[in-house]
């Protein structure tokens, strides 16, 4: 019998945590997908691509005739509902929705290996005109700040910027707002972290001592929106925060199983399932259980975190722009579905 068959069943189980808990949000929409043949549960799907038509980004196949699958995680500093609770910090004026987080899921043909890009919200990008549900288009942006095109045009328009940023299509998208996503951490009994050094945020109320906390829906809310209480203060701590906060979201859920358990997933979904908007093509169970089949044997370190490379925008030292040739060359091993884990950056 191979080596690899005689490990213990919690390693097999480890090897799936980093991807799977970036899926999260893709086991939402699984059991979105499975509400809409049982239950209804309370999520939003929208078509975001059909009004993109065919002049975008293509994905080149393997021998095998494989492509890889590229998911675009977007997370709304929304204020409408119940998120007119969240106030936001006096230095950010809040005009609609903007992304908070931006991450690009990438998942190789073979379905062997996985790269998570962060792409700060200050990054200054081309911004091209984007189609709106009434027919009309927003003006191009020569440079725009990445988090405005979700204000201006909607998902679609993130989508957009995105795919002319990195010239890579993307498959699938997930949106989750501020509400549904403490919603969600309360249903699945909180969240425990550790902290090496303590955290003091005026501006998100988080106060944390270092150790480990087991953190609540709304410190977990915090946790993830806190950029003034660590670090230089700027969004590459908090995406640090965020990469911390998926690896520990998945512990939880393959500790516990909750994944795994069709009742408790459905409770979940049930609580926090209206935090979520995903894009049609993830309403099919098909698509779903298809991609948790291909993640089963994914191990821990076939994922890759990364920070797409950056400097200081010469025009506006608050801003970013990609830092070249690094963050092109990032973009090119994805294209080609070439490995990421060679290449230098914070992550």
């Amino acid at each position: 019998m191979p080596a690899a068959s005689s490990q213990p069943r919690t390693t097999r189980r480890r090897a799936r945590r980093i991807t799977i808990a970036l899926f999260v949000c893709a086991g939402a929409i699984g059991a979105t997908a499975y509400g809409l043949l049982s239950s209804h549960l309370p999520y939003k799907s929208v078509d975001v691509f059909e009004a993109l038509g065919d002049d975008r980004p293509s994905a080149a196949p393997d021998s095998t005739g494989r492509t890889p699958l590229n998911i675009l995680l977007i997370g709304s500093d929304t204020r409408s509902g119940d998120n007119d609770a969240y106030d936001a910090p006096s230095d950010e004026q809040i005009a609609g929705a903007r992304s908070d987080t931006t991450m690009l899921v990438h998942l190789s043909a073979d379905r062997r290996s996985a790269t998570v890009v962060s792409i700060p919200r200050d990054t200054l990008a081309p911004r091209p005109s984007c189609p709106l549900r009434d027919g009309r288009w927003t003006p191009a942006a020569r440079q725009a700040p990445i988090n405005t095109a979700l204000g201006v045009g909607g998902v679609t328009c993130v989508v957009t910027t995105v795919e002319k940023l990195t010239d890579l299509r993307i498959d699938h998208v997930v949106q989750v707002d501020f509400a549904g996503f403490a919603k969600l951490v309360d249903a699945i009994g909180g969240i425990e972290v550790t902290l090496a050094e303590p955290i003091d945020d005026p501006y998100s109320g988080l106060r944390l001592p270092a150790g480990s906390h087991l953190l609540n829906g709304e410190q977990a809310l915090a946790f993830n929106r806190t950029r003034h209480g660590v670090g230089d203060g700027s969004d590459l701590a908090r995406i640090g925060l965020q990469h911390q906060f998926l690896t520990a979201l998945w512990h939880k859920l393959d500790a516990e199983q909750l994944l795994s358990d069709p009742i408790q997933l459905q409770r979940i979904l049930r609580t926090a399932g209206s935090a979520f908007t995903v894009d049609t093509g993830l309403s099919s169970l098909d698509v779903i259980l298809d991609l948790g089949t291909r993640l089963h044997d994914l191990s821990e370190q076939e994922v890759t975190f990364l920070t797409m490379p950056h400097s200081t925008s010469s025009a506006d030292p608050n801003r970013l722009v990609p830092a070249q040739p690094e963050a092109d060359q990032l973009w090119h091993l994805l294209r080609t579905d070439h490995p990421t884990t060679a290449l230098d950056g914070p992550g």
